[in-house]
């Protein structure tokens, strides 16, 4: 077991339902309580607060307000995404909206982004006005298309013929995209699915945001898979010269037994091994969860090869429970679970 210090933070999809038991019933719920999670967690001493996207649903869908109102509430934690779709974005408007985002959080954006997950209309992305060629039916060639352009946006080069007669002054040179955040460009993160993404990621020069879900590649525990992609960036990573070291990130569902409360929720959550089936007719593994007692989470994970393996873990959190209880989930895991692992 790897016992150095892990970050530590959540991952929120965002759910709301108009039903009696749910804290968030309205959108309006799930954003402004997001951005109170945000600032408990940091209360609490977690690292990160990460935020799901899905469009057509009843979750989060536009990150960037979010994330600049969670930034302007909060001061120290790292603020991000798990994941943007980019088969969603527009480039230009996406590094615009992400400076913007960045700055009012003093630099805090970890900003993961991918082809995104299985949809919850057909072809999504087209209604937004987005195409992909005859050859690539998914869009993913067209969104890592969009990364290539938004690493380049993001490098901060000016790329752009000044008008002759402007509106307002202009620097000399090639105009570039602002604001302009220094250093987002090496806090940009790739949810790979498989392990041929994860060494694409390495390639481009991004952080690896592996979930609780990737192809089912040989068969083994998915932690053991996860494990292996995980080694696989690392290995790709280390042939070129990025100039910073990366950063891995798991995410994992995972709740420590300490109240009654706890109890009823999660004891038999019936989730303890891992599940294979298709997704998108592709074999896919979903990691299993875990809610025990402490000491036994602590002589569970220990045998967690990719939470191992990664520096930074997230932890999928029920936000239909609210902010208060949320909180405690949180809190559970960094005080009882992550010393006892050399996480803290």
């Amino acid at each position: 077991m790897n016992a150095s210090r892990k970050n530590i933070g959540f991952l929120s999809f965002g759910h709301w339902t108009p039903h009696p038991q749910s804290h968030t019933q309205s959108a309006s719920d799930v954003l402004h309580q997001s951005i109170d999670l945000a600032q408990a967690a940091e209360d609490v001493g977690a690292d990160g607060a990460y935020f799901r996207v899905h469009h057509f649903a009843r979750q989060l869908a536009s990150p960037f307000p979010l994330l600049a109102a969670a930034g302007a509430k909060t001061s120290k934690i790292e603020l991000g995404t798990g994941v943007i779709d980019l088969r969603y974005e527009n480039p230009m408007y996406f590094v615009e909206d992400a400076g913007a985002a960045d700055l009012i959080s003093d630099g805090r954006l970890q900003l993961g982004v991918s082809r995104g997950s299985p949809e919850q209309v057909v072809d999504g992305w087209r209604h937004f006005g987005y195409q992909a060629g005859e050859d690539d039916p998914s869009g993913a060639e067209a969104a890592r298309e969009k990364m290539r352009i938004i690493l380049r946006l993001l490098e901060g080069e000016g790329f752009a013929q000044p008008s002759p007669r402007p509106m307002f002054p202009n620097p000399p040179g090639l105009l570039r995209l602002e604001p302009h955040s220094d250093g987002l460009r090496q806090r940009m993160w790739w949810g790979a699915g498989s392990n041929a993404t994860a060494v694409w990621a390495a390639q481009q020069g991004m952080n690896l945001m592996s979930s609780t879900l990737k192809d089912d590649e040989t068969g083994e525990p998915f932690h053991v898979q996860q494990a292996k992609q995980i080694r696989a960036f690392r290995e790709e990573w280390a042939k070129h010269d990025h100039g910073f070291e990366p950063r891995v990130s798991v995410s994992r569902s995972i709740f420590a037994i300490v109240s009654d409360e706890d109890r009823r929720y999660f004891l038999a959550s019936g989730d303890g091994e891992d599940t294979f089936g298709l997704i998108d007719n592709t074999r896919s593994v979903f990691g299993r969860s875990y809610a025990a007692e402490p000491d036994v989470l602590i002589d569970e994970l220990r045998h967690d090869e990719a939470i191992a393996e990664a520096d930074t873990l997230l932890l999928t959190v029920p936000n239909q429970l609210g902010v208060a209880y949320n909180a405690h989930v949180l809190d559970s895991i960094l005080t009882h679970v992550a010393p006892g692992l050399g996480w803290r």
